[in-house]
């Protein structure tokens, strides 16, 4: 069997915050997560903020997807009336992958009860991934860490490279 190379390693961070978006708040989640995608070896191709508007969103991750291997959202997965990234996510996406979020969810439960408000996808558009993980800083790169050693396969699979 031949040795395959690896599938390019490339990130789309977006933090989905209202008052982030309007320059009221700093953003602190979406670098933390970039820092972190950083270190595991990613190539951050982007990094935007939107409002927690599911138009908006759903732009974005179509903007992305396709470009990046990989986008992360950071931010609008919980249960307050504005936190709609979850169903902007599942409008865009071909195939939903329960058992990461389930995973970034149950590893959540290590630090926090409150992981099981996390409402977060994981989800498959064309060739790239989509992680919804929560907009605390802590916690978002908690969740990544989660399902690190699993993304590369992941990413690979989506790429084509499906020899096991």
């Amino acid at each position: 069997m031949s040795e395959q190379q690896a599938t390019p390693k490339t990130a789309a961070v977006i933090t989905v915050s209202d008052s982030v978006s309007q320059g009221k708040r700093k953003d602190e989640s979406g670098p933390a997560l970039a820092a972190a995608l950083t270190e595991l070896g990613y190539d951050i191709a982007a990094w935007e903020t939107v409002p927690d508007s599911q138009p908006a969103i759903e732009r974005v991750l179509c903007r992305w997807c396709g470009a990046v291997s990989l986008v992360v959202t950071t931010g609008g997965t919980g249960i307050a009336q504005r936190d709609v990234t979850p169903e902007a996510t599942r409008a865009v996406a071909e195939k939903i992958v329960d058992g990461l979020a389930e995973l970034m969810r149950s590893s959540g439960l290590q630090h926090t009860p409150y992981a099981v408000l996390s409402r977060g996808l994981a989800a498959v558009r064309g060739r790239s991934l989509i992680l919804n993980v929560p907009g605390s800083p802590k916690a978002a790169v908690e969740s990544l860490h989660a399902v690190a050693k699993i993304l590369p396969h992941a990413l690979d699979l989506l790429a084509g490279k499906t020899e096991h």
